[in-house]
């Protein structure tokens, strides 16, 4: 399965970069790709989450379980129902002299072979593109914060 890894420093406390990416419901606020994140239930180390995102101008939703390992600074998850076949990864925040490493984690499957065959190259770079979206918005949020 494809796989895509992007990273990012901002210049805040791994703790508090760790802190805003959890309050995903917030994403919208910051993250014009995002148009909305509900978070659909509550879990003992977690949420689950329904996204709706764009991709193009075309939208993709999902609903997707978090969870969150507060004393690793790290968010893992993946997909529970959606437009995707897979969706998985890890958000991790490694704090280093005053600032933070934020390294995002994607393994995708659009479940139709044979467009990934088609179009796998533009599908790998939609899904970088919106990764470093996510990041360079989260540490715009972060970094305005301090």
């Amino acid at each position: 399965m494809p796989y895509v890894e992007t990273e990012i420093v901002v210049a805040a406390p791994a703790r508090a970069v760790y802190e805003l990416a959890k309050e995903q419901e917030r994403f919208p606020e910051f993250m014009p790709d995002v148009e909305s994140v509900t978070i659909v239930e509550r879990l003992p180390h977690g949420v689950l989450s329904r996204w709706k995102t764009l991709v193009e101008e075309a939208p993709i939703e999902w609903t997707e379980e978090d969870v969150f390992d507060d004393d690793a600074l790290r968010i893992d998850y993946h997909l529970t129902e959606g437009d995707l076949d897979t969706f998985e990864g890890s958000w991790t925040f490694t704090e280093s002299g005053g600032t933070t490493r934020v390294v995002l984690g994607v393994e995708y499957d659009f479940g139709v072979p044979t467009l990934a065959e088609l179009i796998g190259p533009t599908l790998e770079k939609k899904v970088r593109e919106n990764s470093d979206m996510m990041l360079a918005a989260l540490k715009r949020e972060a970094e305005k914060a301090r």
